[in-house]
């Protein structure tokens, strides 16, 4: 799946979470991991992961924006997860 329907996705889940204004689905460049596929970044944490579907998106948005949890099979090598995350502060 491109890059442009995954970036699609990522806001179509903050808007159906009800997470506007909380969440950003900011594009960028490939970010040194082109070869990995489509790249995510999670801020302020730093938590990088890799995605392919929309299933992919859908699961980063639910376990670790709304629940506050690593998805461990989605990280991309090379980048270890911090050892807590920050709470989500809904507005």
């Amino acid at each position: 799946m491109g890059s442009e329907k995954l970036h699609a996705h990522f806001k179509s889940e903050a808007t159906r979470l009800n997470l506007k204004g909380v969440v950003r689905a900011n594009k960028a460049g490939c970010l040194d991991h082109c070869e990995m596929g489509p790249s995510v970044v999670i801020y302020p944490e730093g938590v990088w992961y890799w995605v392919g579907t929309e299933a992919d998106v859908t699961e980063i948005m639910e376990r670790h924006i709304v629940q506050g949890e690593i998805v461990t099979r989605l990280l991309m090598p090379d980048h270890p997860a911090p050892n807590t995350l920050l709470p989500l502060k809904k507005a």
